[in-house]
Parts: structure tokens; sequence; C-alpha cells
């Protein structure tokens, strides 16, 4: 439990309300896929990842699932929900085994009177507004080709790391779609090899060309066109 002062929201908290959140917290393991929270679930813990690695993400009426952003530990999570009393507005999947600290969410309130600590959450709140910025921007602004374009200019190594279902979760397409896209690029001569684990860009001016051109969508309302096509209630 005394991991908790690593992480930045609980560093500057008081010897006294630190303790306090340690006798009535509880840490739990889980194995890859546990749930840790479901979307619509009451906030009466937020919750600090301390090992592995989560996905978090809305789901639609037809089942589609809507990655908003994976956190690997040490993150806070739930903090929103928490705060403002309100059920969790998408759920938290394991991705690998690792651990949570539960805390009951009265603490949060309690220790909002310490500055340090309301100034964390303050920017941990912010952090989490900018990965939903970034998501709309992602999702309604680049098309397929140019996600996964980004992707391969930002970060190559994750096709190292992940499968291409697990990629293509990420960018939410269907893992068809990243295959055939990759098959393009690669026979365009932007890659080479389109084997997860085995890529390397080959023309990284023509991946960005891909991003500038290809990221307007033909829609003329490219939010409301994304909810309409994952079944979004508008």
């Amino acid at each position: 439990m005394d991991r908790l002062r690593e992480v930045q929201l609980f560093s500057k908290l008081s010897d006294k309300n630190f303790e306090k959140i340690k006798k009535q917290s509880f840490i739990k393991a889980y194995s890859k896929g546990g749930i840790v929270f479901y979307e619509g679930d009451d906030s009466n813990h937020f919750y600090v990842l301390l090992e592995g690695s989560v996905k978090v993400y809305k789901t639609s009426p037809k089942g589609t699932q809507i990655q908003i952003n994976r956190f690997e530990a040490p993150a806070v999570l739930g903090e929103y929900a928490c705060f403002e009393k309100v059920p969790f507005p998408a759920t938290c999947e394991f991705v690998a085994d690792g651990k949570i600290v539960n805390v009951p969410s009265k603490l949060l309130t309690d220790s909002l009177r310490e500055g340090e600590f309301a100034l964390e959450m303050i920017r941990s709140l912010t952090s989490k507004i900018m990965i939903l910025s970034s998501l709309i921007h992602k999702e309604t602004i680049y098309s397929s080709e140019a996600k996964v374009a980004k992707i391969l200019i930002e970060n190559t190594a994750i096709f190292r790391k992940l499968k291409y279902n697990e990629i293509a979760s990420i960018l939410n397409i269907t893992p068809e779609t990243l295959s055939r896209i990759l098959t393009r690029f690669k026979t365009e001569g932007y890659i080479k090899g389109a084997r997860a684990g085995d890529i390397t860009i080959l023309e990284h001016e023509a991946l960005n060309t891909v991003i500038e051109t290809n990221k307007i969508q033909n829609c003329s309302d490219c939010i409301v066109q994304f909810k309409l096509e994952h079944d979004i209630e508008q």
C-alpha cells in the first residue's frame, strides 16, 4: 500500500490523510480480462492502478466497443465519477494482469481540503479532458487510413507489443480494416512487412501525406456522423 506514495496524486498528501486512506482502502489483484467497473456502476470507490494496464471503453447499443484510452500503472481511474457522484461513464477492463487499490470515494472529498492534493486532482481531471478531446478529434476527423498512418509514425513499436485485434480496438476499426490498410501501405512501398512485430517504415513523408490529405471525412457534421455510426444516443 505504501506504493501509493509513488503516485503523483498522493505524493504531497499529509501523513494523517495518507494513513487514513491506507487504513480504509484495499488492494485487489486482477487477471487479464478482469473488469474493474462497468459503465453505469455506482461510483463508491475510485481506483489507483498499481500494476498492469487497463483499457477504458464505452459500449454502443449493438455491443461495439469504443475505446477511450489505455492506462499503464501507475494511474488514477474513476476520479471524475466519484467527484461528481455519478455512475461510471465507461467500462474499465484489464488487458494485462495487475493490481488495483480501491479507495472509498468519501476519502477523495476529505483529501481535497489539502491544496497540493486538490491541485493534482485538477491536473488528473484535465488530462482526462485532453484524452477525450483527442478521441473526438481522431474519430471525427481522421479516416481509417489516416489513423493507421498516424499510429505507425507515432508508435511503430506497438506493432511488436500487441496483436492486430488489440491495435484495431485502440483505433476503433475492425482487424480486417487494419490488415487491408497495412497491405495497401506495403503495396505502395510505404512500409516493409505487414505482420505484427515485423513492420518497418520506408516512407515517412508518404504516411504524413496520408494523414494530411485523408484526414477530413465526407460528412457535413462529423460528430453527428460518428454517433450515428456507433449507435450513440444524441
